[in-house]
Formats: C-alpha cells, structure tokens, sequence
C-alpha cells in the first residue's frame, strides 16, 4: 500500500498553528513512507470562504516548505464529480429526496427536545418498504440526505485516541445536498478522500463526531475506508484553548515576528509528539522517525518561551547571508544608513548569539548603523572627569593601534591600568558615545566593527 496523506484546510480565515501541526504530521507520515501527501482547499462555506484565506493557506504551507506531490485540489472546482456521486446514491437507494422545510425540521427538534429525546431528523420523506410517501409539495426544492444506517454501531481504530463506537441511533439522515443542488461538507470530504485514495486521516480531535458520518458514507460507496488519527488541540500556556490573546495564533504572524521556520517545525513536531528527550532535530531526521504510535492522547501546550530558545538555537546555525537578507529590510524600514558602516553579517554574527528572534536580531544591530544619542542624563553620569583623561589616552592610541580585536582589548587594559580604573568605568562612557546605549556586547569587539574612522569621529570632542 502507498501512503497517501492529506491537508485539507477550510480557507475561512488564516493557517492557524492547530492546522500547521495537523499538515506537517500528514506531511512527515507521507515521507517517512515515501508516500503522496495532498494539498485540498475545502471551500464549499460560500458565505465564509475567501480568495485572501486560500492565499494565506498557500503562503504558510510554502514558508514552512512543507510541500505537496498532488494539488492544490479545491472541492467547488469537482461540483460536476459530486451530482454525479449523488446521482448514484439516489439510484441506489442510499439517498433519498427530503422535502421538510427548515421550519418544519426545527419543529420535529423542538417536540424532540421537549421530549427529553436528541434532536434529530424524523424520517418523513426516507423511503421504507411498505411505507407512502407523502406526496412531494409543489414548487419545492427538495434537500437529498443520506439514509444512514439505523441500527448497528460505527466502529474505527483511531491512532491516537484508541477504539471509538458511536452508534448509528446517534446520527441523523445527513444532508448531502441542499436545495440548489451544492454538496456539503461531509459528504465532500467522504468523496474526496474516496477518490484520492487517502489512506491515512490525521486531522484535530473537533472532526471526531464528522468520521462515523463520513465512515458510513464511505461503505455506502463500496470505498475502503482511511485509517483516521485524531489529535488533541494545542492549549495556551494556561490551559485555556489557544487563542490571539496568547500571542500570534497565524502562522504567518510568526515571520512577520522574526521567527524562521525550521524552529516553527521543530516545535510543533514536539506538540503532541515525541522521540525519547530529543528536542531539537532536522526535518529530516523528523521524517525518519515519525510514526502515529507515539501521537499524544493529551492536549500540548504551547509554550513561546520554548519556541524562542529554538529560534535562537536555529538563527546560531543560520548561513549569515541567510539571516543578512532578513535583518537588511527591517534596518531599513527603521532607517538605517549603511555608508561606511560596518559589515552587516560581521555585526549579525557578533550579535546572533543572544538574538531570539530576527526582530530582536535587527533590533539590536540598528545601533551600528545610525547616530548616537546618548541620554545626556546617562553621559553625565558616566563621562566623569575622573574618566575623561583615560578616554583622551585611549582616543590618542586609537591612531595608531592596530585594529583588531586583540590588540583593542590589551591597548584598552595598558589604558586601564595607567589611570587605575576598572573596565566598566572606561567601557560604560565609550557604549554610550559610540553606540547611545549602556548595553552592548563586549567593548572590544564593538570598537573592531565599527573601525578607527568612526570611533575616532565619534570621541574626538570629550
């Protein structure tokens, strides 16, 4: 058997994190097997359903590269498939016209309610032998619903949650077809997943009361039957339902954030399931590894902190003119001059280790590349006359210095000891004239970056 593995994403809003984990699990399933993994745009919700959704679908997917061998397949682009599956079903006796208004099916669920009973279709129109029908009422559209078996139970292996049954008693003859004719979701989904040969379903746990429905449209067709995987949904840090008052719940807020997507998929592989302690690997080592038999019963919690200190880890690895191409727009959206500035992937390479994400990356590097404007406060206070003499000594050595790291740093203690003072009371006035801020890395290192010409511009009236 091939596996085939599907994402099917309805385009009602943006690609939230729930359905980037559900499409990267189908994804590494259909590798791990060298198998077929699916892309489906489930757009029949008319009124909901939008070009700028899909768009945002198709961006995430590709930012995260969890690329599809099949698709994009979109379900209003296979009307003419679903009459005729309908067509079929009718002819066959496994769908039958319903001509009960809205009105009167509230009224049915109504009396049902009222009777203590669940709220359910009451089989006026379904067909049954010896039964009349009553006769259909004129300049009536009629809905078709599928006759669903009344007795007996649905009974599937799910990976994740263990053997579920439902019985039939529990589900209603669905509508597969409204008045004009448009298919719905469920019946939708059974044919697609019919004729794509899906063969695995890994999707969130809310589609749990959708597969005894879909299970019994499938037999109704004579299909094989997927093997379903239902996963817990992903919860805030406080246990509540994951939502945009936790932060960025879209996946595309996450670049926009300056998070890159290797950390984005090694977290989400960890939501939910695991390999021993491993917490950070490739994609590759992820596809080799993953199966559904360690697929977690519970919800995962999503943890921001955690996703940041993978960011930080993948942003250390990153090629630098990798993370050059990113750190650049946001420098000059903030703008940043770079003429005789220094080298940006030297500045990126000195900072990455303590960035977490691209905008804090960026953040920090802006202070090579504009103006000092120390805090007059700040310099008062550190720009004493105790100091001055030092920073006059250290100002004339820089002439003549040989300008690396190491030479820096012993001129910078021959300085230090010739005064009697302390690194920081030498190192806090030379941040504040150089870069306007107290915290930088290490003094040295920032002197070597930004070259004899600015530092000496930069200290030439203390």
């Amino acid at each position: 058997m091939t596996v085939r593995t599907r994402f099917a994403p309805s385009p009602t809003g943006y690609l939230h994190v729930g359905g980037a984990r559900t499409a990267l699990f189908s994804w590494a399933y259909a590798r791990h097997f060298g198998g077929t993994f699916i892309l489906r745009i489930e757009d029949t919700d008319l009124e909901r359903s939008t070009p700028e959704a899909v768009q945002a679908i198709l961006d995430g997917m590709q930012w995260l590269g969890l690329t599809h061998d099949e698709g994009p397949f979109y379900q209003m682009q296979r009307m003419e498939r679903y009459r005729e599956v309908i067509g079929q079903m009718l002819a066959a006796g496994t769908a039958y016209h319903c001509y009960s208004s809205k009105d009167e099916v509230e009224a049915m669920r109504e009396r049902q309610r009222a009777a203590g009973e669940k709220p359910r279709y009451d089989g006026t129109w379904r067909p049954k032998e010896g039964k009349t029908l009553p006769t259909p009422p004129a300049g009536v559209q009629p809905v078709v619903r599928f006759r669903n078996p009344q007795d007996g139970e649905v009974t599937w292996h799910d990976v994740v949650k263990g053997q579920i049954t439902i019985a039939n008693r529990e589900l209603d003859d669905l509508v597969i077809a409204r008045p004009d004719g448009t298919p719905t979701y469920n019946f939708c989904v059974a044919v697609d997943d019919w004729d794509m040969r899906i063969t695995h379903v890994i999707r969130g746990d809310d589609h749990v009361n959708n597969t005894p429905r879909q299970i019994n449209i499938l037999n109704a067709l004579g299909a094989t039957l997927p093997q379903y995987g239902h996963l817990p949904m992903i919860l805030g840090s406080d246990g509540e339902k994951l939502s945009k008052r936790h932060g960025a719940v879209s996946v595309m807020d996450y670049p926009a954030q300056g998070y890159l997507p290797e950390a984005m998929l090694n977290y989400l592989a960890r939501l939910g399931w695991g390999h021993g302690d491993d917490e950070v690997f490739s994609m590759e080592q992820f596809c080799a590894w993953f199966d559904l038999d360690h697929l977690s019963k519970s919800a995962a919690q999503f943890n921001t902190e955690k996703l940041a200190w993978l960011n930080n880890h993948y942003i250390k690895l990153a090629d630098l003119a990798r993370l050059e191409a990113l750190v650049r727009p946001e420098l000059e959206r903030e703008g940043a001059q770079f003429d005789g500035a220094p080298n940006l992937q030297a500045v990126i390479a000195l900072l990455r280790e303590r960035a977490h994400t691209i905008n804090e990356l960026a953040e920090t590097a802006h202070m090579f590349y504009r103006q000092p404007q120390p805090d007059a406060a700040l310099l008062s206070q550190h720009l004493t006359e105790a100091v001055k003499p030092a920073l006059a000594q250290f100002a004339e050595q820089c002439q003549s210095v040989e300008w690396n790291k190491a030479a820096l740093s012993a001129m910078l203690k021959e300085v230090l000891a010739a005064h009697k003072l302390k690194m920081p009371l030498l190192a806090m006035p030379l941040r504040l004239l150089l870069t306007g801020q107290l915290q930088t890395p290490g003094i040295d290192a920032v002197l070597e970056l930004f070259g004899r010409d600015i530092v000496l511009a930069r200290l030439k009236d203390i």
